[in-house]
């Protein structure tokens, strides 16, 4: 197998002197929908973070496409082409839906911008309904599409996703993992995914590892660890979608 697109390596992340992330080891490889499941506390989102640079790990190694970004400050890192859709949206919420699309086609990516949009309006044809609509009054569903959409303007090679199930109804998170498995598997599109709904994210990715207190204590395919009895008593008893 190829060098891994993304490598975490025994990733150490502190909140003043609290530990939140203790000696974190994460692969993605290219073309992968990997996920990283967990309680609500366990450090997923922080683990999302690190790599985005905000916080930055105290000790490890954060690397990208062979290139150590551990230190590398957070624009510079969106620069290498990896997009995040964070948790809880974090549109603008006073902006257009088009506006908030402008906002995420880099400078340098405006050359595209057409296509580009067009693009994502095939994928979220509610968003092109709604292009001249502020993103505040959205719905949280179409909220979250436009926060996916947004990242996608970037052309990422990786695309980092914090909860985008968060509160919405079974119905709109069937309809995006649906976008982001057609993404993945048309256009070659690297995910990294972190998830509540476990049985939906596992179910949904090539390879899953779970978080615990901030360690990472389990890892395997998507299928390995759907049917692991540990898994299943933790995360996934009656908590499907």
């Amino acid at each position: 197998m190829s060098a891994p697109l993304l490598q975490v390596k025994a990733v150490e992340t502190y909140y003043g002197n609290i530990r939140a992330l203790s000696g974190v080891d994460v692969e993605v490889h290219r073309g992968e929908i990997v996920c990283l499941i967990g309680a609500n506390g366990a450090g997923k989102s922080t683990l999302m973070m690190t790599i985005c640079g905000s916080p930055q790990a105290r000790t490890g190694a954060v690397i990208f496409e062979g290139e150590d970004i551990t230190r590398m400050p957070t624009h510079e890192i969106a620069r290498l082409r990896i997009a995040q859709s964070p948790e809880g949206r974090r549109i603008f919420p006073r902006m257009t839906v088009f506006e908030n699309l402008q906002m995420g086609a880099s400078l340098d990516n405006l050359k595209h911008f057409s296509q580009d949009v067009e693009k994502v309006f095939t994928l979220f044809p509610r968003l092109k309904e709604r292009q001249a609509q502020r993103g505040g009054t959205l719905s949280g569903g179409e909220q979250q599409m436009l926060s996916i959409a947004r990242a996608l303007m970037a052309r990422p090679k990786l695309l980092l996703l914090d909860e985008p199930s968060l509160g919405l109804a079974p119905l709109i998170v069937k309809g995006i993992f649906e976008a982001i498995k057609k993404l993945n598997k048309e256009e070659g599109l690297t995910v990294f995914l972190v998830e509540q709904n476990a049985f939906g994210a596992l179910k949904l990715s090539d390879r899953g590892y779970v978080m615990v207190n901030g360690r990472v204590t389990m890892s395997g395919s998507g299928k390995e660890l759907l049917a692991n009895p540990e898994v299943r008593a933790a995360y996934l008893e009656g908590g499907r979608h």
